[in-house]
């Protein structure tokens, strides 16, 4: 049974015109709806929702007793209650912070260079502290307060995209063309996905806390090098190859462990809502195919990583840098070519009305089509898609046959103008630039951390191989990645509505708003 379907158990009970026209104001925007059933599951608040409205409230509810504590107790709660004295000490500070503003704003205006040798030894200290700082730095301690940091910044965002989701009202933006029952199925939708994401990083993160606490990545290190010795004979002077056994151990762990809710997603939410069309044979095939990829791209790619940061020294980031730009560059080559096939069966679009739009679509816009394929995304989902892949004059459109099935030749067209309109104003271009000047400030950070002995010591190791290194790095990175994740997130939002208003302009509005 579809997620739109409602059980003869579950019907709604009859209703007179009256009581309809009361319940649809009560429940939605459109007076003649007959759908109030389904816009009271959407608005429906369960057990997750209790949950994240009690935490909410327990953690107001615990400021509030803070305030009244500090207010009644003063100087002696330290006293009467010793727990509270790291939290007293750190509101106390607070009021003399504040006041202290203007004298520092004095003081950092004094600090400001006025010419170039000034700014050399100002730049000079910045340094000197930094690298001071990096030795006392408690970084097990750092990583633990940034990946909580990090979590709860991610999970309000989910929260806040939640509390859209559970309404049923639809904006006036998009009522002239959305139905109200495409409205709440999209929610409800939603709401699903929501909600195993929300479970998904709860649990990941005590994972992540698991892991950091108890030491466990040195753990697994040193149980693969145990094992490389005693059954291959490789001592540690062979780092490279003990790093790649420590990745292949952990890519399968970390694939057990995400099994579980992939499981969820594709035969529960996505069935539930009946997009679904997987068996368990093709998933598991898809999994192991994935898999043995990641295993054979991912293995000499660390290996050629970790030769070049041992051989290029202090500014091996360069190198790195240059290094990982390539292997993007020769994937995207070789994705369409030689791993897609993998997965999906390509053929040509044969010819007919719905070819001719696309190539006439394709010639006024002077885009240098060479291949124009159908793949076969139903096998696996009923969503449906369309997109451009290529580079220089070598391009290829390839399009879902869901699309193909659920659309007309003009919302087709209209929605691969939107595609081109991505390539018409160098969006993909600009987010692979994006991306490149992301992983050169990894790699020069990571630059700054590589050599710290006491960043390895603080999670149980007494060696400092690289492959441990950039993971530990990672986390104390995670912060600036999640907002810089954001940051791609907003311009990818202001890409496709650029995409959409070129479409338009091409005289596709009606059909890509249908």
């Amino acid at each position: 049974m579809s997620g739109t379907e409602a059980s003869p158990a579950h019907s709604p009970k009859k209703v007179t015109k009256g009581e309809s026209s009361k319940r649809s104001k009560k429940f939605g925007d459109d007076p003649n709806s007959a759908i109030d059933a389904q816009a009271l599951v959407v608005m429906q608040k369960g057990f997750l929702d209790d949950v994240i409205d009690g935490i909410q409230l327990g953690l107001i509810t615990i400021a509030v007793i803070c305030i009244i504590f500090i207010a009644v107790f003063g100087s002696s709660l330290p006293n009467i209650f010793p727990v509270t004295a790291p939290f007293y000490n750190m509101v106390m500070r607070f009021p003399g912070a504040i006041m202290n503003l203007p004298q520092c704003a004095a003081e950092l205006r004094q600090l400001i260079p006025t010419n170039l040798d000034e700014l050399m030894q100002l730049g000079a200290a910045i340094v000197e502290h930094f690298q001071e700082a990096l030795h006392t730095l408690p970084y097990k301690e750092c990583v633990l307060v940034f990946s909580w940091a990090t979590y709860v910044w991610e999970a309000k965002l989910n929260v806040r995209q939640r509390d859209r989701l559970h309404e049923v009202k639809r904006p006036q933006a998009i009522a002239s063309f959305i139905s109200r029952q495409i409205y709440l199925e999209a929610n409800s939708y939603g709401l699903d996905k929501s909600s195993l994401a929300l479970v998904k990083d709860f649990v990941n993160q005590l994972q992540t806390t698991f892991i950091i606490v108890y030491d466990l990545i040195p753990m697994l290190w040193y149980a693969v090098g145990e094992c490389a010795e005693q059954y291959l004979g490789l001592g540690e002077e062979y780092q490279i190859t003990h790093s790649v056994l420590f990745f292949v151990a952990a890519v399968l762990i970390s694939t057990v462990l995400s099994l579980p809710f992939e499981l969820y997603a594709t035969f529960v939410v996505e069935r539930k809502h009946g997009f679904n069309k997987q068996t368990w044979g093709l998933f598991f095939s898809d999994s192991a195919k994935s898999l043995l990829l990641s295993m054979v791209f991912g293995v000499p790619i660390l290996a050629a990583f970790l030769w070049v940061i041992g051989k290029t020294g202090s500014q091996f980031y360069l190198y790195a840098w240059v290094l990982l730009a390539v292997v993007q560059f020769l994937g995207i080559l070789i994705y369409p070519t030689f791993i897609q096939p993998l997965f999906n069966k390509f053929e040509p679009l044969p010819a007919g009305e719905l070819r001719e739009a696309i190539e006439s679509l394709a010639s006024r816009l002077e885009f240098p089509l060479k291949k124009l394929y159908v793949v076969d995304g139903s096998k696996r989902s009923g969503h449906s898609n369309a997109y451009v892949i290529g580079f220089f004059k070598s391009k290829r459109i390839v399009i879902y046959d869901t699309l193909i099935e659920q659309c007309s030749t003009e919302e087709i067209v209209a929605v691969l103008g939107h595609e081109l309109g991505h390539w018409k104003k160098n969006h993909v271009m600009r987010m692979l630039a994006m991306a490149q000047l992301q992983t050169f400030l990894v790699f020069f950070a990571f630059s700054c951390f590589i050599g710290e002995q006491t960043m390895y010591s603080s999670f149980g190791m007494h060696t400092t191989p690289i492959i441990i290194g950039f993971i530990l790095f990672q986390y104390l990175y995670e912060p600036l990645g999640s907002l810089l994740h954001f940051g791609n997130n907003l311009v990818s939002r202001v890409h496709e509505f650029q995409a959409d208003e070129f479409s338009k302009k091409l005289g596709y509005g009606k059909q890509l708003a249908s």
